[in-house]
């Protein structure tokens, strides 16, 4: 079963402070910045840990380790592959004893910059920093989630954002366009329950489906730099009014747009998108990776198309942000080879890493540019990753990019608002005291 948003915020939460507290000797920031990452020795051995242990994911790197160890015949790569629970609780050793791998998996966000503050993400700005040709390949809202500090730490494997996905036959039996702004939203929900259609499925069961919705709404409704700045966990204040205009907007999604009202927090995220494929609504606010998973459902013979969450008229953020977000691999700054296991990274998120991804890592687009196959790939996944391409820059899940305190607070809220027991204001007063917590 592939992993689900639940393991990845249980993932960046529960190993809060472990690197740190592990790492205390450590250097923080960016490790071994003298040495030359594009001058290679292909002679030796590197290592690597990774989650992607479930079988529709697991054969790409160990292939990937096969084709580079032909190419170089002087080069053994080890590939150990643990599913997201086992690799949590791997890491955690590795980094407490100091024997993390050369390359090591990470969620982006505040999880990744537990490494970087500890020292063990190696500075690889001069290998995929803003000039480079790697850099230039890639999808520049991806590279940017691995960047911290105007500095490159890690290397963007995938691609996924979220997209409100939409049913073309309820939509052109009704009459109704794709919406422009949230206004325009807000009326096609109106429109569609009004016929007796459920405009929007939504299960927030593990919480972190409400906090999607916000993560969006609050890269438009809040200054860029304001945002930064707060989701920095020593720094971030909450303050904008911009965030409690976006949590009014997400109870209006959830007032105007659903039908399972306060029932939401009951019900799970996988039933509910089921329940669109299987045309019990007009939309759903999915994952490009779960376009996969309609395929052959009624929906998908309806024909299925998706757009970004429309933003509201008076934006003070960035409407061109898209929430989302890559995973990364970085690198030990001890390691032994580090422009060997650069040089593999290289190997890896390239053109013909991303040829063989379609048939090994299922449902993983690359973020290498232009990489797909539009022969072979579902429709809606191109449309996808072409408007991932497009966009100013990722707005990176609110349950990894915020300090682990400030992510409980907001999924605490969001659950308190579909339940209709707490307020915007009241969410972010929460929110508050534990960005003041975490400081």
């Amino acid at each position: 079963m592939r992993p689900t948003r639940k393991t990845r915020f249980l993932a960046a939460t529960a190993f809060a402070a472990v690197v740190l507290s592990g790492c205390s000797a450590q250097s923080g920031g960016s490790g071994s910045a003298s040495v030359d990452l594009n001058k290679v020795d292909y002679h030796g051995t590197i290592s690597m840990v990774n989650k992607f242990s479930d079988p529709s994911v697991s054969k790409f790197f160990p292939e990937m380790a096969k084709e580079f160890e032909k190419a170089h015949p002087g080069v053994t790569v080890k590939v150990q592959q643990e599913s997201d629970q086992g690799y949590k609780d791997k890491i955690k050793v590795l980094a407490s004893s100091n024997s993390i791998p050369d390359i090591y998996f990470s969620w982006p966000g505040s999880y990744a910059k537990q490494f970087v503050d500890a020292g063990l993400a190696l500075d690889l700005t001069s290998a995929i920093g803003k000039g480079t040709s790697w850099n230039e390949s890639l999808a520049p809202s991806a590279v940017q989630a691995g960047a911290y500090d105007g500095k490159n730490y890690g290397v963007p494997i995938d691609l996924d954002a979220k997209f409100m996905f939409y049913n073309k036959k309820i939509f052109a039996d009704n009459g109704i366009t794709v919406p422009k702004t949230f206004d325009d939203l807000l009326s096609v929900c109106k429109t569609l329950k009004a016929k007796g259609i459920t405009p929007v499925n939504f299960g927030n069961k593990d919480g972190w489906p409400a906090l999607h919705y916000v993560t969006q709404l609050n890269a438009y409704n809040v200054p860029a730099a304001t945002l930064d700045k707060d989701y920095s966990s020593d720094k971030g204040s909450y303050t904008d009014p911009g965030y409690v205009k976006a949590l009014d907007q997400f109870t209006q999604v959830i007032d105007q747009c659903t039908v399972t009202g306060t029932s939401a927090n009951g019900i799970d995220h996988t039933d509910a998108q089921v329940g669109f494929g299987a045309d019990k609504s007009a939309m759903m606010y999915l994952e490009s990776l779960e376009i996969g998973l309609l395929k052959d459902t009624q929906a998908d013979k309806d024909g299925f198309g998706l757009f970004q969450l429309p933003p509201p008229d008076d934006a003070k953020g960035d409407t061109g942000a898209l929430v989302g977000a890559p995973d990364l691999l970085m690198v030990n700054p001890k390691s032994k080879n580090p422009a060997l296991a650069v040089a593999f990274l290289k190997f890896v998120v390239s053109k013909q890493g991303a040829s063989k991804m379609p048939d090994l890592m299922s449902g993983y687009p690359s973020p290498v540019k232009d990489s797909l196959d539009a022969a072979t790939t579902q429709p809606q996944v191109v449309e996808a990753m072409s408007d991932l391409a497009k966009a100013s820059s990722l707005a990176i899940w609110l349950d990894t990019v915020a300090s682990p305190q400030v992510a409980q607070a907001y999924l605490a809220g969001g659950e308190s608002l579909v339940g209709g027991s707490g307020s915007p204001s009241s969410v972010m007063k929460s929110v508050q005291q534990a960005a003041a917590g975490s400081k």
